[in-house]
C-alpha cells in the first residue's frame, strides 16, 4: 500500500524561500536542499544535529514505513525541540513501497543521503547518481566484490554527469588524528614511515565494537534485526575497517592517489565469528525469534554464528599494514568500544590507546626510538609541539621514562563523533561549491573497498580449504 505523508512546518511559498535560500538583488538563490533515502541508521540523522552553513533547512525523506524512519524523525524533532541550539529542520516525507521510485523521479534537492541497509546502499547510490542527484554516502558504500564492480561504474558516471559522489569519513576530524598526521611527517621528530613486515606491520589499526550495550539502567541498545545479516550489514572487515583503512591513506600519504591494482597488495585476510544465542539477538533487536534470512548462520546448537571479527594485511606504496576488526556481543560493565593506532618511523613510534588499562579513554603516545639522540628529539618535538599550539595552546607535552612522551589536549579542542559529522557536510559542500573533488578522494576510496572486499572474498575461500 502506497502512503504519502508529509509534514511542513512552514506553510508559505514566502516562508519556504527563506527556508531554502537567501536573497540576492531580490531573486532567491536557493541552497544545497538534500534528500534522505530510506535512513536505516542513525548516522542519517547525525548530519542534521546542527545546522550546516549552506544546507536548505527543508529536507524530503523517502522511505518505507517502519521503526527505522521513526527513529530518524524522532532525532530530527529532538534537535529543532532542544533548548539549546534547536535546529529549524522543515520535513517532507514520502512513505510508500515505491520510495525509490518516486525520489528518483521527483528530484527534490541536488543531494542524496545514503545511511542504512548496506545490501541496498550501491544500488542506491548507483541509481541517484543516475537520476542527476550527488550522493553523501555513509560508510560502507560496497560489501561485496559485486557491490564493488557497481560502486567503480557510479564513480565513473558521477564523473562523466559533471557529479560528486562522497563519503563520511569522520574519523579524519578527530584531533588525535590530526595531530598525529601532523606529526608522522615531521622528519625531525618522526623521521620516515618504516615499510614493516607482514607480521610486524609499520602501520597497525584496530577497533572493538559490541553489539549491545546496556545502560545504567540496564536497558539495552537497540539493533535492526538484519543488523546480524553479514549479506545486509556485511562482515566485519567490510564495515568498519573502511575508518581504519580511510585514516591509513590520509594520514600516510595525503593528498595522494592510492590505485588498486597498482599501488596496493592484498596479503592476507582472516574472519571468525561472535556467537549471538536467541535470548541475547532479542534484548537487542527486541524480537522473539530469529528471522528466515538468520537460518542460514545458526549453527547446530542454535546459537547464530555473525562474520563480524577479522583482520587484514595488506601493502600500501611499500608499507605494510596491519588491521583487526572485532565485535564482542556486550559491552563490559562500565566500559565502551577500544581502539589502538600503531605508527612505526625511523626516529619514534606514534601510538593511540584506548582500552580498559587507559579507561576508555584516548591516550596519545610518542615514543622516541632507541640509538636516536635524546636531547635533540626532546629539541625536534617541543619544538614542534609549539608550532602545532600556535598562539592559542591546546597541546600538552608531558615527557615520561624511557624516551616516551604523553601528548594531551584541551577539552576546548576536542569534539564529538557525532560534531564530526557536520564537518563532514561542510568538506563535502566546499566540494559541490567548487564543482568537484579531488581525484585522490576516488582513486583512495576505490581501492579502500578493492581491499575490504577482495578481503572478504579471500577470508571465505579459506573456509573452504
Amino acid at each position: 500500500m502506497k502512503r504519502i505523508l508529509i509534514y511542513v512546518l512552514v506553510v508559505t511559498v514566502a516562508a519556504f524561500a527563506i527556508s531554502c535560500g537567501v536573497a540576492n538583488n531580490n531573486r532567491v538563490v536557493e541552497q544545497n536542499r538534500i534528500v534522505v533515502l530510506d535512513p536505516g541508521h542513525f548516522h542519517a540523522g547525525l548530519l542534521q544535529m546542527h545546522r550546516v552553513e549552506g544546507m536548505c533547512d527543508t529536507v524530503s525523506v523517502y522511505a518505507p514505513e517502519g521503526p527505522e524512519l521513526g527513529g530518524y524523525l524522532y532525532n530530527i524533532n529532538y534537535y529543532n525541540n532542544r533548548k539549546h541550539d534547536p535546529t529549524q529542520w522543515v520535513v517532507e516525507q514520502y512513505v510508500g513501497d515505491d520510495f525509490l521510485e518516486k525520489m528518483l523521479q521527483e528530484k527534490r534537492g541536488n543531494t542524496v543521503v545514503i545511511s542504512g541497509n548496506n545490501k541496498k546502499k550501491t544500488r542506491y547510490i548507483y541509481e541517484s547518481i543516475n537520476a542527476g542527484y550527488n550522493v553523501l554516502a555513509d560508510k560502507p558504500m560496497a560489501i561485496s566484490t559485486e557491490d564493488f564492480a557497481l560502486l567503480e561504474k557510479a564513480y565513473e558516471l558521477a564523473e562523466d554527469k559533471g557529479l560528486i559522489l562522497y563519503e563520511l569519513m569522520t574519523e579524519r576530524y578527530d584531533i588525535y588524528n590530526i595531530v598525529e598526521k601532523a606529526l608522522l611527517h615531521n622528519k625531525d621528530v618522526f623521521g620516515e614511515l618504516q615499510k614493516g613486515t607482514k607480521d610486524e606491520p609499520a602501520v597497525y589499526m584496530e577497533s572493538v565494537h559490541y553489539f549491545c550495550r546496556l545502560s545504567s539502567s540496564g536497558k539495552a541498545s537497540s539493533r535492526p534485526a538484519w543488523y546480524y545479516d553479514v549479506e545486509q550489514q556485511g562482515e566485519g572487515i567490510a564495515d568498519v575497517t573502511t575508518h581504519l583503512i580511510d585514516l591509513v591513506q590520509w594520514s600516510c600519504f595525503p593528498d595522494k592517489s592510492i590505485r588498486y591494482g597498482k599501488d596496493v597488495v592484498l596479503t592476507d585476510a582472516e574472519h571468525w565469528p561472535t556467537l549471538v544465542t536467541l535470548e541475547e539477538y532479542a534484548q537487542s533487536t527486541r524480537t522473539e525469534a530469529f528471522p528466515e534470512y538468520l537460518q542460514k548462520d545458526i549453527n547446530e546448537e542454535g546459537v547464530l554464528e555473525v562474520m563480524a571479527n577479522g583482520t587484514l594485511a595488506f601493502e600500501m606504496n611499500g608499507v605494510n599494514v596491519g588491521i583487526k576488526v572485532t565485535w564482542p556481543y556486550l559491552t563490559p560493565q562500565g566500559g565502551s568500544g577500544t581502539s589502538q593506532s600503531i605508527k612505526r618511523g625511523s626516529r619514534a613510534t606514534l601510538e593511540i590507546l584506548q582500552s580498559a588499562e587507559t579507561d576508555y579513554k584516548k591516550n596519545f603516545y610518542i615514543v622516541r626510538n632507541d640509538g636516536v639522540d635524546a636531547e635533540k628529539f626532546d629539541a625536534a618535538l617541543q619544538k614542534a609541539i609549539a608550532d602545532l599550539n600556535g598562539e592559542e595552546p591546546y597541546i600538552t607535552l608531558t615527557a615520561e621514562a624511557d624516551g616516551r612522551y604523553l601528548v594531551e589536549f584541551s577539552q576546548e579542542s576536542r569534539s564529538s563523533h557525532e560534531n564530526h559529522f557536520g564537518l563532514v557536510a561542510e568538506s563535502y559542500f566546499r566540494y559541490i561549491k567548487a564543482g568537484k573533488a579531488p581525484r585522490w578522494e576516488r582513486d583512495n576510496a576505490l581501492s579502500k573497498y578493492w581491499i575490504t572486499t577482495e578481503g572478504v572474498a579471500l577470508a571465505k575461500s579459506k573456509d573452504k580449504e
